[in-house]
């Protein structure tokens, strides 16, 4: 394994085995690695269950640690998922809030161990960098009214429809 580039940790009371089978089961070039468990003697935690998680993810290295209760995940870090398609925003707006998890606005979603996505059209984008600045506009506001976000209506909404 490399020791350079970022892997990102993600702190789990418990679910971490789990949140990395779900993870994988979602994204392509995914899979689970190794597993670390909890000494006999660690305080607050039962000797053999499961410390960390190695994971990849759409090709991401990841970490699960079931850290314990402390702390939380929230919308001030989430992940992008930027999609191709009308099929991969559908794919993983409805994976990622299955379970448990919720629909939030502008393509956001939670998913059921409380981290925060956001499912990206590459179109929007393109659409939302156009040097018109009224047609960035429209499409914005299109955005704003959505939940799961739909490219005909952002292209409707781009064209002035």
């Amino acid at each position: 394994m490399a020791t350079d580039g970022f892997v990102t940790c993600l702190w789990f009371d418990g679910k971490a085995e789990e949140a990395a089978r779900f993870y994988t089961s979602v994204f392509k070039d995914s899979s689970v690695g190794d597993t670390t468990y909890y000494p006999d003697d660690a305080p607050g935690a039962q000797a053999g269950t499961a410390l960390t998680v190695d994971f990849t993810a759409n090709g991401q290295r990841f970490v699960g640690l079931n850290g314990g209760p402390e702390f939380t995940f929230n919308e001030a870090i989430s992940f992008q998922i930027m999609c191709e398609d009308q099929q991969e925003v559908d794919h993983y707006s409805a994976r990622l809030i299955e379970d448990g998890g919720e629909q939030g606005p502008c393509g956001w979603v939670k998913d059921r161990f409380g981290v925060s996505w956001q499912v990206v059209p590459e179109a929007m984008l393109q659409m939302h960098r156009d040097p018109d600045p009224a047609k960035a506009k429209r499409v914005f506001g299109a955005m704003m009214q959505m939940h799961k976000l739909d490219i005909a209506a952002l292209e409707k909404a781009y064209a002035g429809e």
